[in-house]
C-alpha cells in the first residue's frame, strides 16, 4: 500500500534521539529550547513554545487570547476537529465560515458577510482560527484587515503549512495573526512523532502560553505573589496543563528541521508531476493562491462525478483496493454527530459540503519515489476511465 503520507527518518534523526537517551535529560533539558530556537529561525517569529501536540498548542493559544465562557470562536468546517474543539475546551461557543471553492480555505468574503450580520446581532467572535488546508496559506491579509475592523483575534492553524510562505514571508511569522500553530504528527512535513508548537511575536502571549504549558507554574520571581522561600521555590499562579514536549521529540525535531526546505521542495516536484500527468482527466487539480508557496502537506483532487461512471465512494474504494492509500481531508466538522447535537445541520455550509462530496487526498510525501507516483497515476487513470 502506498500511503497518503509518511515520515522520513534518517540516521541523523536516529542519532539525535539516541544521544538524548544517553544524556542526563529525557525531559526539560536543553533540546526543547534548541528546537524552539530552530522554529523561530525557520518562521522568523520572536517566540516559539513547543508542546506535546498541535491540539495542545491551539488550546493554550486560545487561553492566552482570553477565550472563555460566553465568547465565540469561528473557524472553517473543512479541518480536523481540533481547530474547533480548542474553543470548546475554553467554554466558548463555536461557529463556522464557509470555504473558498478554489483554495478550500476559509473564504474572506463569506467571513465579511457573516461579520456584518454578527455585528448587527451583537455576537461577534473573539477568536478566528484560520486553517492553511493542505499547506496552502489562507488570504491572511484580507482576514487581518477584517480582524482590525471587527475586533477579533486571529490564530493561524498552520498544522499543514510549515515551510510555506505568504507574501514573501515564512508561515509562522505572525505578520497577520496573533499566534501561529504547527503540528509535527508523523504524516506532517516535519515530525517529532507527536508534537506541536505555538509561535507569536507578542511577549505577553508567549509568557501566558509558557504558564499554560506547565500547570500554571512559574519559577520567575517577577510573577510570584510571595517572596521566594529558596532555590526550590515555585508558585502555581494559574490553572495550566501538562503539555510539555519531551527532549526525545525535540531532538528529532531539530534534526528534521535541518531538512525542511529539502522536504518541501521534493513535494513541489511531486505536485508538478501530478499536475502534468493528471491534466485532462475528469477532476480538478489544486489551485495555488497568488504570492504564496504551499507546504504541500496534502494533494487533493476533486472528482467530476458527472463525467465518470463511478461514485465518489466507488473511486475511493477502488484506489484502496489497488494498493493506493488515499484518504479524505476532511469530513466537515459541522456534520460530526457531536456538533450536530449543538444544532448544526446539513446545508449549513454548502461549499464545504460540496468539497466533501467529491474530494480525495492522493499520496504525497517527500520520500515518495517517481515510481510510486507513476503507480498512483496509472491506477487513478484506469479507475476513472474504467
Amino acid at each position: 500500500m502506498i500511503p497518503y503520507g509518511k515520515q522520513e527518518i534518517n540516521q541523523a534523526d536516529i542519532d539525535a534521539v539516541v544521544d538524548v537517551l544517553k544524556s542526563d535529560f529525557l525531559t526539560q533539558g536543553p533540546q526543547v529550547p534548541a528546537f524552539e530556537r530552530a522554529l523561530m529561525g525557520v518562521a522568523d517569529a520572536s517566540y516559539a513554545l513547543a508542546v506535546n501536540s498541535a491540539t495542545s498548542a491551539l488550546h493554550i493559544a486560545c487561553l492566552a487570547l482570553g477565550l472563555g465562557e460566553g465568547d465565540r470562536l469561528w473557524t472553517t468546517p473543512i479541518t480536523f476537529v481540533a481547530s474547533a474543539n480548542c474553543g470548546l475546551y475554553c467554554g466558548a461557543s463555536i461557529d463556522f465560515v464557509d470555504i473558498d471553492p478554489a483554495t478550500y480555505n476559509l473564504c474572506p468574503q463569506a467571513l465579511e458577510q457573516k461579520l456584518i450580520v454578527a455585528k448587527r446581532q451583537k455576537c461577534l467572535p473573539k477568536v478566528l482560527v484560520a486553517v492553511h488546508l493542505c499547506g496552502q496559506p489562507c488570504d491572511m491579509k484580507a482576514i487581518h484587515a477584517l480582524s482590525l475592523e471587527y475586533g477579533f483575534k486571529v490564530i493561524e492553524d498552520a498544522s499543514h503549512a510549515i515551510g510555506g510562505r505568504y507574501l514573501d514571508q515564512p508561515i509562522g511569522a505572525c505578520e497577520y495573526s496573533d499566534i501561529t500553530v504547527f503540528s509535527f504528527h508523523p504524516v506532517k512535513i516535519v515530525t517529532t512523532a507527536e508534537g506541536g508548537a505555538a509561535l507569536t511575536n507578542n511577549k505577553k502571549l508567549a509568557d501566558k502560553m509558557v504558564l499554560y504549558r506547565n500547570h500554571g507554574i512559574t519559577r520567575d520571581e517577577a510573577y510570584m505573589e510571595n517572596a521566594s522561600h529558596g532555590g526550590w521555590y515555585y508558585e502555581q499562579i494559574d490553572l495550566g496543563f501538562n503539555y510539555r514536549m519531551t527532549e526525545l521529540q525535540a531532538a528529532l525535531g531539530v534534526s528534521q528541521l535541518s531538512r525542511l526546505n529539502e522536504f518541501v521542495a521534493a513535494r513541489h516536484k511531486l505536485a508538478e508531476r501530478y499536475c502534468k500527468r493528471l491534466a485532462g482527466l475528469p477532476l480538478t487539480l489544486p489551485y495555488q493562491l497568488p504570492n504564496t508557496y504551499s507546504g504541500l502537506h496534502l494533494f487533493v483532487i476533486r472528482l467530476h462525478l458527472d463525467e465518470i461512471s463511478k461514485s465518489h465512494k466507488e473511486v475511493f474504494d477502488a484506489l484502496r483496493e489497488a494498493g493506493i492509500g488515499v484518504n479524505l481531508h476532511y469530513i466537515p466538522v459541522h456534520l460530526q454527530p457531536y456538533y450536530q447535537k449543538m444544532g448544526f445541520k446539513l446545508d449549513d455550509y454548502p461549499k464545504a459540503e460540496a468539497y466533501y462530496a467529491n474530494s480525495i487526498s492522493i499520496p504525497m510525501f517527500h520520500g515518495m519515489t517517481y515510481g510510486q507516483q507513476d503507480e498512483v497515476i496509472s491506477k487513478l487513470k484506469a479507475i476513472l476511465k474504467g
